[in-house]
């Protein structure tokens, strides 16, 4: 294969990779943001205890976190069909990319927003602040820089699933390397889309670590 031929096939690879990992990204922080709120603000001793509730969110969000993705595939087909209107393709597979990541997004904001001093917590409650001003003035503010290092980490992880959706006919580079690479022996497109996964990664890690710095930085 030519070295043309060969970066085209990357570039519509990454194309593809990039498209399903933005959108599920997007769409898990949708729903695992403000779950993940709950989650805190829920549990006893926080602004708004309410145990039982909190026990019953954890244990789905524990339930759909323990799934394999590749399972959970499999088992979505029949959702993702009435949901995005077929259940193969680069397009189909970003609806159980989602299903699989906000449960972590939400755990991931969990843990970020248990960082934050409850000490600051209880100063705005002292000085009146709502619960609604608590969360959106002083609890989120403070976890940002938590929150932009969890959410590098959480699109890496989506990044991985991407190279599993081939299953479902997905595209991306996982693809590429399975397909083209793997089953047809081709090592040149195996070890080239395995080391612009690596590339991704890189890419994404380190800006999470350079914007995390900069969050806390201005913190200070």
């Amino acid at each position: 294969m030519t070295w043309e031929k060969l970066g085209l096939l990357l570039l519509e690879g990454t194309k593809d990779t990039l498209y399903m990992t933005s959108w599920a990204a997007l769409f898990s922080y949708l729903i695992g943001l403000p779950l993940g709120v709950i989650l805190t603000i829920t549990k006893k001793g926080n602004i708004m205890p309410a145990p039982m509730f909190n026990s019953v969110i954890g244990v789905i969000v524990n339930f759909l976190r323990s799934i394999p993705f590749i399972i959970l595939l499999a088992m979505l087909l029949p959702v993702t069909r009435i949901v995005m209107g077929r259940a193969i393709g680069t397009r189909s597979v970003i609806f159980p990319l989602i299903i699989s990541a906000f449960p972590y997004v939400a755990r991931m904001v969990e843990n970020s927003l248990e960082e934050v001093d409850h000490g600051i917590l209880e100063a705005a409650q002292s000085m009146g602040s709502s619960n609604l001003q608590i969360i959106f003035k002083v609890l989120l503010p403070e976890a940002v820089p938590s929150l932009v290092n969890g959410a590098a980490i959480t699109i890496t992880t989506i990044l991985g699933y991407t190279a599993m959706a081939s299953a479902a006919g997905g595209g991306g580079l996982g693809a590429l390397a399975i397909t083209k690479g793997y089953n047809q022996n081709k090592l040149d497109i195996l070890y080239s889309t395995s080391i612009a996964l690596v590339v991704l990664v890189q890419l994404i890690t380190v800006s999470g670590t350079r914007l995390t710095t900069w969050f806390d930085h201005r913190k200070k």
